[in-house]
């Protein structure tokens, strides 16, 4: 199924604005196979697609996710369960002994009252070997016995300290133990401690056998009976509880979801949405492309989103139809011709559009549900912008931009989002062949351009954009006026020359160059554009005026009408620039700015792209691709406007994600309102004490259970309790004392500025996260390793 601006087309045409550019390089043959799941080491594609996914909160990775409880379970400690198993076991040996020992008297009487007299010897003698008396006397022995067992060993939690004491210590400890167990059982059984060996013999027919005869049925039975218990033993010392298995291979406390069945009507390897739509052939076609290995993780997510397409609208089904017979997993292909990215330096699974960034650390600082688990990002909740802050060497760029740069890369190959990353030149965010547009603003050898007017016609819509990026910094300076002075001269530019001016042209407007007035003012008289000279002169009477924003726009303008920039920001259509219209297209676009030797430059086009990028995404019509804009470095690009534009941005299916060394490098006035602008924040480690009170602010408080505990000397009144605590703290060298514990709840931050700033491990960060949806995650201690 060939689309113009989503998939893939045979046809060669010259760029157009708003139309897809080609890929910066070459186009890959066939694609290499990914670093990470489902390919390579990992399982195969058939398994990736049956793994279970589920999810109990926003930045949960999905994959093989098995839920833990919210609330921790109440486990005793190892000492505690050791003496309680010990102290009840021998409790229950005393109680036994005291009663097979007539200590306890009477506890023979109830088998004498419900069962026959003619049963039992008068003047309550023992029953003769054998007899139904005999019997009965040994199986209510025997049930006395289980139920001392079994009760002590619930009072003791005797299950519980074999699995955590024993068995969790390995099968060598394991089966140690079961061997002590059984020889202790024997000698039990040998002494008659037991009455095991009784009932076997009441039940045996030695009433009237010879005295070898009986022997040898006394000695056989007892070879059963130790037979049994010796095979039992080895059973227990052989069998690992399930438990314990299972805290090998999942999160203790945790249950894993079983699979999709292979072959069933459920299978994703099988296409069930296709042959529910009676395109069978076409499905049987997938299928085996999936299971020979020539389908990867991109051209099962590409297919399934052009299928989706196909629901929405049924007339293209021919079309892809056609398309998947022909080319198989190459079909419904991105119009760059890649089928995957050249390297993957994280691991995704595109099944959830997830890119895993780390796990979360197993401390009490984190809710019990969450320790222990992966952690993702995905559109749901880079939705809501992400702004992560750290100073240098933190890691940011290599564990968190390019992660998720990588990850909506691999999601544009597959016709779900449109990527841009901007990031200083030599940034390591992915080769150029991992993206369709490479910007090299100041790079004589850069191929595209980078459109400074945003691919607007409306000059009202251009100057607001171009205020914004050019003294939306500037203290006491309104954005207002300077967009309407741009206005008053892009206006006029445009209706006479049909384009709008060139950087040196504009700078020679806005510094009054004699003639540069004169020219335009002719070119509209002659024209007969009275309404655009009246628009000029409103221009020609404010310069110099008190207040002017002229002035200031020239300088700024003068930034970029540098020897480094000839050549760029063309206007005049030779070139082949870049325009932000084209978010509604799937595309992998990387702007380098030239942050070294311009950086006042490369803040006025940082500021510039998120303004237009603002626009333009609150703008598409088609809002079906998640639009994602990506700053490697923020620093000075956020002004009043766009920190509001970040709040709109939820609703238009598009987000940000600001990196920052500090947040000083955010104007005052604006730190408090762009934390609260979006909804993702992750704090390095490594941050400042004052970074992180904003960070607190931002996180808020909760209620906590505090135990307070107060040591209260103790005062004895009698001589032999004064002696005694003498002797005491003679021996110990304290005084005795009683502890008196208060339990009361109180409301304390969740992260405060110390620990932010102290508490967090190198490698680490806080982060929390907010979905589209509004579903939050509390701010959670994660130990990123998205690369490695």
């Amino acid at each position: 199924m060939d689309t113009d601006g989503t998939y893939g087309t045979d046809e060669k045409r010259p760029p157009r604005a708003g139309h897809v550019p080609r890929p910066a390089g070459p186009p890959p043959g066939l694609p290499p196979k990914p670093a990470h799941a489902p390919a390579g080491p990992g399982p195969s594609l058939a398994d990736w697609l049956r793994t279970p996914r589920s999810s109990d909160g926003p930045g949960v990775w999905t994959y093989a996710h098995a839920p833990r409880p919210a609330e921790e379970p109440q486990v005793a400690a190892a000492r505690t369960l050791l003496s309680g198993a010990v102290i009840s076991l021998l409790a229950c040996l005393l109680l036994w002994s005291l009663l097979r020992n007539g200590y306890i008297p009477y506890w023979r009487v109830p088998p004498r009252l419900f069962t026959p007299n003619d049963w039992w010897p008068p003047l309550g003698g023992e029953p003769l070997l054998g007899s139904a008396g005999d019997v009965t006397m040994r199986l209510y022995e025997l049930v006395v016995v289980s139920g001392l067992l079994i009760g002590f060993g619930r009072l003791g939690n005797w299950a519980e300290a074999w699995r955590r004491l024993v068995v969790a210590r390995g099968a060598v400890v394991q089966g140690v133990f079961a061997a002590v167990g059984a020889l202790l059982s024997l000698w039990l059984l040998s002494q008659h401690a037991v009455p095991v060996r009784q009932l076997v013999y009441a039940l045996m027919p030695l009433e009237g056998a010879g005295r070898e005869r009986t022997a040898s049925l006394v000695h056989s039975a007892d070879i059963g009976v130790y037979a049994v218990v010796i095979l039992l033993f080895v059973w227990i010392g052989l069998r690992r509880h399930p438990d314990v298995s299972r805290q090998s291979s999942h999160t203790p406390g945790s249950v894993a979801s079983p699979g999709i069945a292979p072959g069933g009507p459920d299978d994703p390897v099988g296409w069930p949405q296709l042959r529910g739509a009676g395109l069978g052939e076409i499905a049987d076609r997938l299928g085996a492309e999936a299971g020979s290995g020539r389908m990867n993780d991109v051209d099962y997510a590409r297919i399934r989103r052009a299928w989706e397409s196909v629901r929405a609208d049924p007339s293209r089904a021919v079309a892809f139809a056609d398309s998947v017979r022909d080319k198989g997993a190459g079909a419904c292909v991105h119009p760059s011709g890649a089928r995957d990215l050249p390297v993957r330096a994280a691991r995704h699974d595109l099944l959830a559009r997830q890119v895993l960034l780390g796990t979360v650390d197993d401390s009490a600082r984190n809710p019990y549900g969450r320790r222990g688990t992966r952690l993702a990002l995905d559109p749901a909740v880079l939705g809501t912008s992400l702004l992560a802050v750290g100073p240098s060497g933190a890691g940011k760029t290599r564990q968190l931009v390019r992660p998720v740069v990588e990850s909506l890369a691999l999601q544009a190959l597959a016709g779900q989002a449109a990527v841009i990353a901007v990031a200083p030149a030599g940034a390591q965010l992915g080769p150029d062949t991992a993206y369709d547009v490479v910007v090299r603003v100041g790079d004589p050898e850069s191929v595209y351009d980078l459109d400074l007017y945003g691919g607007t016609t409306d000059p009202d819509e251009a100057a607001t954009l171009l205020a914004e990026a050019f003294v939306g910094d500037v203290p006491g300076l309104e954005v207002r006026r300077a967009a309407t002075a741009l206005a008053q001269l892009l206006g006029p530019f445009r209706t006479a020359y049909g384009r709008f001016p060139a950087v040196p042209e504009l700078r020679e407007l806005l510094d009054r160059v004699p003639g540069a007035l004169d020219v335009l003012r002719t070119a509209l008289e002659g024209a007969g554009q009275h309404v655009m000279l009246r628009e000029l002169d409103a221009r020609e009477r404010q310069q110099g005026a008190p207040g002017d924003p002229g002035p200031a726009l020239a300088d700024r303008v003068a930034l970029l009408d540098r020897p480094a920039f000839a050549g760029f920001f063309d206007t005049t259509g030779q070139g082949r620039p870049f325009s932000l219209r084209a978010l509604e297209h799937p595309l992998r676009v990387r702007i380098d700015l030239p942050e070294r030797g311009h950086a006042d430059a490369s803040r006025i086009l940082a500021r510039l792209l998120l303004a237009q990028f603002n626009a333009s995404a609150a703008a598409r019509t088609d809002r079906s691709l998640f639009a994602f804009l990506a700053f490697d470095d923020a620093s000075h690009t956020l002004t009043p406007q766009t920190v509001r534009g970040l709040q709109r941005l939820r609703s238009a299916n598009a987000g940000v994600l600001l990196t920052l060394r500090t947040l000083d490098d955010v104007p005052e006035a604006l730190r408090t309102p762009l934390l609260g602008a979006v909804g993702c924040r992750m704090a390095f480690s490594g941050v400042t004490t004052w970074d992180g009170k904003r960070f607190a602010e931002a996180w808020g408080t909760e209620w906590v259970e505090t135990r307070d505990v107060t040591h209260r000397t103790v005062f004895a009144d009698q001589p032999l309790t004064r002696a005694i605590h003498a002797f005491r703290k003679l021996v110990t060298g304290k005084a005795v004392t009683t502890d008196a514990v208060t339990v009361r709840q109180v409301e304390r931050e969740r992260w405060s500025a110390s620990d932010l700033a102290h508490a967090v491990p190198p490698g680490h960060a806080v982060l929390s996260l907010t979905s589209v949806q509004g579903e939050r995650a509390a701010p959670l201690l994660v130990r990123l390793s998205a690369t490695g």
